[in-house]
């Protein structure tokens, strides 16, 4: 007995160190978390596990799943409150269930029945105090969760969290600079043509409507009138 604890320690302690050398990683976000979803469920030897996170209407959306069935990755997304894991969302626990089948509050019974799922471990994923989703991880039979499983599995929606709020804090960053560069694009062009007797209302138009007849961004448009202008100095 003594054995088999240590032996599912360590492999719970291989799966926070696999997923903490994804997050430092040069992987894009979806592949993270296709392998976090992967991991965990391996090392804790789970039917599925899941990866939801709330979208811009408040709901859970199913972001990554190891799980092969169709059935089960085209799941409805939830609201705030809704099912288990909106439970988890909106209360910020972990919400513990022994056996979805016989749970009503339970949103996908016949996705229970058909998959043979059983036990549910449903984990919010916390950035600096609020919530951005949960992680969800089933057994196929009735399995009570120990203390040790949960802080690893808490650990691990940690790890989460801290890498998909990085990840949005980097592309919003980024739109923001592009939307900046693009601004400063378009003023030069538009001093340009200015000095060849626009108004600066007729030169973003025409700016506006070369981009609209070539369908180009403006940030391309502003730059070819800034490098014309200056092969023609």
């Amino acid at each position: 007995m003594a054995e088999k604890k240590v032996s599912s320690q360590m492999k719970q302690i291989e799966a926070l160190s696999k997923i903490s050398q994804a997050i430092s990683s040069d992987l894009y976000l979806e592949d993270i978390l296709r392998l976090i979803v992967t991991v965990t469920a391996e090392v804790m030897n789970s039917k599925i596990c899941s990866l939801m996170l709330l979208n811009e209407r408040g709901e859970l959306e199913l972001k990554a799943t190891q799980a092969v069935s169709e059935a089960y990755r085209k799941k409805p997304s939830l609201k705030l409150g809704e099912g288990i894991a909106g439970k988890a969302a909106r209360e910020n626990k972990p919400v513990i269930v022994p056996d979805v089948k016989e749970e009503s509050s339970y949103m996908s019974q016949d996705i229970a029945v058909r998959e043979g799922l059983c036990s549910l471990l449903s984990l919010p994923l916390a950035a600096k105090g609020k919530v951005i989703g949960v992680l969800n991880l089933y057994t196929s039979s009735p399995h009570k969760f120990t203390k040790s499983e949960i802080a690893t599995l808490t650990a691990v929606a940690n790890q989460s969290a801290v890498v998909i709020e990085n990840s949005r804090l980097l592309v919003q960053t980024k739109v923001v600079q592009e939307e900046l560069e693009t601004r400063k694009l378009v003023e030069r062009a538009k001093g340009i043509l200015m000095k060849q007797g626009l108004s600066e209302q007729e030169a973003f138009r025409k700016i506006q409507k070369k981009s609209m007849d070539l369908r180009k961004p403006m940030k391309d448009i502003a730059e070819a009138i800034i490098l014309t202008s200056e092969i023609e100095k």
